[in-house]
């Protein structure tokens, strides 16, 4: 593991992820079945979409040639209840959509690896290669590496801001309704975890931390959240199809980045 400038004690993490602008959970939510409040509004993009071609690795005998159409990869997609919106691809950065790479480590199939220093997510397949997802990681201040394990997964998941941001934000107000675990807003394509969500612990400890999607799919490559790591709609339900609770997450020292350490983890099974 990389060297870290310093550690985090669990009040001080606790507080760190709660006080930021990010869309982490104070508390596991359930999931649910009405949307609330419109999505945000993109920045403006250009009429062209950038030539998605020119950063494409050649597929592989295991992998057809729809592993690389993105048009259908980042689609429209119906999913229960919900729309999943289709990605307008010249709002992000082709560097970071789905791809199956090469990818030396020593970590098992199965493994999630992140590095926030190049906002990318490493899903290890074995014989050397990995589908490399990009991703949205915490912004200066709510930087952090360390271990963890999927102790829960959330199809939709409710989101429950902490009270440090609805005091910063009273327009929240207007979109957070009393739910089974507190004040909060409905999961939806309007929420900010948007389709899936997976929750973070270190043994028996909730980090607070979550993988989960976005409604803001040009944030992907950029860091903006509350230590959260963000994905596009269609890479995290992609991720999560593989995914099973108790699957381990490493998540790569970086600039400034604080060691997550908030007690042992359970054994390896």
């Amino acid at each position: 593991m990389i060297a870290i400038t310093s550690r985090l004690t669990l009040a001080a993490l606790v507080l760190a992820a709660a006080s930021g602008l990010g869309a982490c959970n104070t508390v596991l939510p359930r999931p649910a079945v009405v949307a609330a409040a419109p999505p945000p509004e993109p920045p403006p993009s250009p009429d062209v979409e950038p030539n998605l071609n020119s950063d494409i690795e050649p597929p592989i005998k295991t992998f057809g040639p729809s592993e690389f159409n993105y048009k259908a990869i980042y689609a429209e997609a119906q999913d229960g209840a919900f729309t999943v919106p289709a990605v307008k691809l010249s709002q992000v950065n082709p560097t970071f959509l789905r791809k199956n790479v090469a990818y030396a480590t020593s970590e098992a199939p199965g493994t999630i690896v992140i590095d926030p220093a190049n906002h990318f997510l490493y899903y290890v397949e074995g014989g050397g290669r990995a589908t490399r997802y990009g991703v949205g990681v915490g912004r200066e201040g709510f930087v952090w590496a360390g271990e963890a394990t999927i102790r829960t997964k959330q199809e939709w998941p409710d989101w429950y801001p902490p009270k440090e941001m609805i005091a910063r934000r009273p327009d929240l107000n207007g979109v957070m309704v009393q739910l089974q675990s507190g004040v909060g807003m409905h999961g939806g394509p309007s929420n900010p975890l948007g389709a899936r969500a997976m929750y973070l612990w270190q043994g028996d400890k909730d980090t607070l931390f979550r993988i989960h999607g976005t409604n803001e799919p040009w944030t992907i490559g950029h860091s903006e959240s509350s230590g959260c790591i963000r994905m596009i709609n269609q890479d995290v339900m992609d991720l999560y199809d593989k995914t099973p609770a108790g699957a381990k997450v490493v998540v790569l020292g970086s600039p400034h980045a604080q060691a997550l350490n908030l007690g042992p983890n359970p054994p390896a099974r």
